[in-house]
């Protein structure tokens, strides 16, 4: 197969792959404005949680740790 074939296939696939592309996102159901809200609120409480979490647990190894080693 020749270097232009070639291109020429791979621009009808890339064609073709930007058609599926689109035709899927028109399925797509996007939340609502409010549900957007709720769910950035939801995660943004989570990713503070976790934080705190990992805070909470992280001094508490290092303070165990110079208590057992002296330091």
């Amino acid at each position: 197969m020749s270097l232009m074939a070639r291109l020429a296939d791979g621009g009808r696939n890339l064609l073709k792959f930007f058609r599926e592309v689109r035709m899927e996102l028109s399925r797509v159901v996007w939340p609502n404005r409010r549900q957007t809200v709720v769910y950035t609120i939801i995660v943004l409480v989570a990713v503070a949680f976790v934080t705190l979490l990992l805070y909470v647990v992280d001094t508490s190894v290092g303070y165990l740790f110079r208590w057992l080693l002296g330091v």
